[in-house]
């Protein structure tokens, strides 16, 4: 049985204006601002949201748990970093809130650049940072499904660890799922071993379907324990009601990001090797596949700011519709701005993304499986 598709926007969570170019808040990081944009959420069709992080943002699980006590269904993507958390102390605070949200926490752990030094983290070198996060991903899971947890590794060690309040599974989700990113090869190794959800960027269908194959390929080779590795695209949708309106719109973007590029984003200062891929596209074309803008990208778009899916929404639906087809399951979608692009989006483009009621016959095997 395939799972079916889920689809959530992105909170930027950051305390000034201007992210993206989204200058329409006045206050960006007050609970008011942030509840409006997560209750819109709910309102017009998307099961939650991504909650970017780093410091100097507002601290993302304050966030978090302060919009899910303000809504009903809206669920936290929280990103959260290894370095920032000790894996105990996490697994009791993240247990905490889904037992109070009735399950509805998702985690994205994040390895990238940060001002480590300001928070007292130093993460070495790469095979340390990654090795560290394979550790962490380990343990919390270990902590959120088992008692009396004994743990000894080169970066963490608990004895007798019992975390309190227990998760409470809901069907086949034993925890909150563990969403990760990343494309070097030890990234890549740590999320075929230990996650629930490879995150991806804006990459051309044929390299988004070279890495789902290389990551079950290492899933099967690394001896993977856990239920298959799911896979989830993060990217810009920028959509208006006819194809020359979003384009034109989409150019003066860019052309906007052009006459600003004395803007450095934090994401371009040393690219990591997923950045670098999206980077380097424009050599292949400023136009991908049917409709994925690459110009973004060399004037300062950076992460999901890098590659846009411009168009109409059946064309952005379409373009979506063939990453569900590789295999890819979750999607993080945004456009700025933010709160006007949740309403627009959520109308114009997710009813077309909804998967089909099942089948009769899919029915029955359905229920089958589950009796």
């Amino acid at each position: 049985m395939s799972n079916p598709s889920e689809f959530l926007w992105y909170i930027p969570n950051q305390v000034e204006g201007g992210h993206r170019g989204d200058t329409s808040d006045a206050a960006p990081a007050s609970l008011d601002t942030l509840t409006s944009h997560a209750q819109a959420l709910e309102d017009h069709g998307w099961k939650g949201a991504l909650i970017g992080t780093s410091w100097g943002r507002p601290d993302t699980f304050t966030v978090a748990t302060a919009l899910a006590a303000r809504t009903k269904t809206f669920e936290p993507l929280i990103a959260i970093r290894p370095g920032y958390w000790r894996p105990a102390n996490f697994a009791a605070a993240a247990a905490t809130l889904d037992e109070l949200t009735g399950g509805r926490v998702r985690i994205n752990i994040v390895s990238g650049q940060d001002n480590l030094a300001a928070y007292g983290d130093s993460e070495g070198d790469q095979a340390h940072r990654y090795g560290r996060t394979k550790d962490f991903m380990r343990l919390v899971r270990r902590l959120w499904t088992e008692t009396d947890v004994t743990f000894d590794s080169e970066h963490f060690r608990v004895t007798g660890s019992t975390i309190a309040p227990r998760i409470t599974p809901r069907g086949e989700r034993l925890h909150p799922r563990l969403y990760f990113g990343g494309a070097s090869e030890a990234a890549e190794r740590v999320a075929a071993i230990e996650a629930d959800v490879q995150l991806f960027w804006g990459e051309p269908l044929d390299g988004v379907a070279d890495r789902i194959a290389r990551l079950k390929r290492l899933s099967r080779d690394l001896d993977r324990d856990l239920p298959p590795l799911q896979f989830g695209l993060r990217i810009t949708t920028l959509v208006r009601d006819t194809t020359e309106q979003a384009w034109a719109d989409a150019e003066a973007k860019v052309d906007d990001m052009a006459a600003k590029q004395n803007h450095v984003d934090e994401h371009r200062r040393a690219p990591a090797v997923g950045q670098q891929r999206l980077l380097d596209l424009h050599a292949r074309g400023e136009v991908l596949d049917d409709n994925l803008y690459t110009a973004p990208g060399r004037y300062g778009g950076g992460g999901a700011g890098t590659t846009w899916l411009v168009g109409s929404a059946a064309e952005v639906a379409s373009s979506l519709r063939k990453y569900r087809d590789l295999g890819i399951t979750h999607f993080v979608l945004s456009d700025t701005p933010y709160l006007a692009e949740i309403r627009r989006q959520g109308d114009q483009l997710l009813p077309l993304l909804r998967d089909p009621p099942a089948s009769v016959g899919e029915r029955v095997l359905q229920a089958d499986q589950v009796g």
